[in-house]
């Protein structure tokens, strides 16, 4: 697709208004100055996606292949600007090769203003990149400053460095699909937020995206009015969730029956796939869902569903959205390869943002939680506003034999059948510490709930929540452990 046709795609019917139709580079030497083209390769305007307000710029490959140059970024310098102060979000439609090489630190510089309005806007307006073809060098950092990134299969490229470059320094041979291409950004680097078929469904699922975000940082998320009622019991999810903690199933299907008329946005969804992020609504509202899913690893947090599940909470908590914590977590994923990778530092920005969150926030826990992962999933202890428990969970350091084995070990040791006692030893062990109720008495869990009520608790608590006013500390800011 041409980037007036993707635009076309993009935006509601008639509503594109386009501005620096006019603008040509100035720069001299190099065949340049004989080469002068209306747009300079990048068109930039304003239109509206249900009726909503968006800035948007396209590159266009057919003009100096879509590399920047300083009249080419002088015109989204002056689109973002427009975006700032008028509140709307900016999407941009990636498909160009860089810098363009003739003119030099220009185009460097133009980056550059680029990069400084990415981070100026961060958290202020939705920022949304669509990568529809190649994306390399400088141009690949604004796509990853930018809040949500959109790939399609076979059909997007993003890297700072070819593959001839790669080839040429490290003697590594690789292609550019292999290097970063859709689904490598999708799976492995979790750049990519969300994969496409095609540019079409691409373009319709940015769409649906904005569906759930707000204009800006000072208004809240779209509300639609519900056809699904507050009422509704979810019965399903006894059947959904098993009783025996050591089996598994998908905590999709526990998200499909607690929101509205089962729909939600995942993010992410490829990417550190043992933790669940998505955007729903409940009674029309609009929230971020945070969940385990014992579906991999067992619901185990490791590094990458940290820093996962760290990038959506603050996504949700710069642009208004509450959050709700489903827990069924055995704890952090265990191992030598997660602790020389840094799961202690990298771990953090979970605790972080969570911590950091002032939005609603209600945590649900479902069937189990062990150890620091309770923690860090949203517990009371790091702020949360409410907490659940459905009757059946473990709430512990960690699972019963585990702790059985360590606290009662001499006297495993020398029992005439250490199996039996160890069976009774754990039963006891569970009892006494285990149930949700014992949380309850100490206020890390405000009710133990009928899982059948859970989209009714819900719905009720973030009712009440709606008006929660935070006092954060007067201070320049935080030092996240990046």
């Amino acid at each position: 697709m041409t980037a007036r046709e993707r635009l076309d795609a993009l935006l509601d019917d008639g509503s594109f208004v386009e501005i620096g139709l006019l603008a040509r580079h100035r720069a001299a030497g190099f065949g340049l100055e004989r080469n002068r083209p209306d747009t300079d390769g990048v068109v930039t305007g304003w239109g509206t996606v249900d009726g909503r307000k968006v800035f948007v710029y396209a590159h266009d490959f057919r003009v100096f292949g879509g590399s920047l140059g300083e009249v080419f970024a002088t015109k989204i310098h002056t689109l973002m600007d427009l975006a700032a102060r008028t509140g709307a979000p900016i999407i941009g439609l990636n498909d160009g090769g860089g810098a363009r090489i003739q003119e030099g630190i220009a185009a460097l510089a133009g980056f550059g203003g680029i990069f400084a309005r990415n981070v100026s806007l961060s958290g202020v307006v939705p920022q949304i990149s669509v990568i529809l073809g190649p994306c390399a060098g400088g141009a690949a950092y604004s796509p990853a400053l930018t809040d949500f990134v959109f790939s399609v299969k076979d059909q997007t490229n993003l890297f700072i460095t070819g593959p001839d470059v790669v080839a040429a320094v490290t003697g590594e041979t690789t292609t550019r699909e292999e290097l970063g291409g859709a689904m490598t950004h999708a799976t492995r680097t979790g750049v990519a937020s969300f994969l496409a078929d095609d540019e079409l469904s691409c373009l319709d699922e940015v769409r649906y995206l904005l569906s759930f975000l707000p204009s800006n940082n000072q208004e809240d998320p779209p509300y639609v009015v519900p056809t699904d009622s507050p009422s509704r019991r979810c019965n399903e999810l006894l059947d959904i969730v098993p009783g025996e903690p050591n089996r598994a199933y998908d905590v999709r299907d526990v998200i499909e029956v607690i929101v509205d008329d089962g729909d939600y946005l995942e993010v992410q969804p490829l990417w550190a796939k043992n933790i669940v992020c998505a955007f729903a609504r409940l009674d029309g509202h609009v929230l971020g869902i945070v969940a385990n899913q014992p579906l991999v690893l067992a619901g185990a947090v490791n590094i990458d569903a940290a820093e996962k599940a760290a990038r959506f909470v603050r996504t949700c908590d710069s642009f208004n959205i509450p959050l709700v914590t489903l827990v069924d977590v055995p704890g952090f994923l265990p191992g030598v390869d997660q602790e020389h990778a840094g799961i202690v530092r990298r771990g953090a920005k979970l605790l972080y943002a969570y911590c950091e969150a002032t939005v609603p926030r209600v945590q649900v826990v479902l069937r189990k939680a062990y150890g620091g992962a309770y923690i860090v999933m949203d517990s009371k202890s790091l702020g949360a506003d409410l907490s659940f428990a459905w009757p059946s969970n473990e709430i512990a350091v960690m699972g019963a034999a585990g702790a059985a084995s360590i606290i009662f070990r001499k006297e495993l040791a020398g029992a005439p059948d250490p199996v039996q006692r160890r069976s009774e030893l754990v039963a006891e062990y569970t009892e006494r510490l285990m149930t949700p109720y014992i949380a309850a008495e100490r206020g890390m869990v405000d009710d133990v709930i009928d899982p059948g009520e859970t989209r009714i608790a819900l719905i009720s608590s973030l009712d009440m929540l709606r008006s929660k006013r935070a006092i954060s500390p007067n201070r320049k800011h935080g030092n996240m452990p990046l």
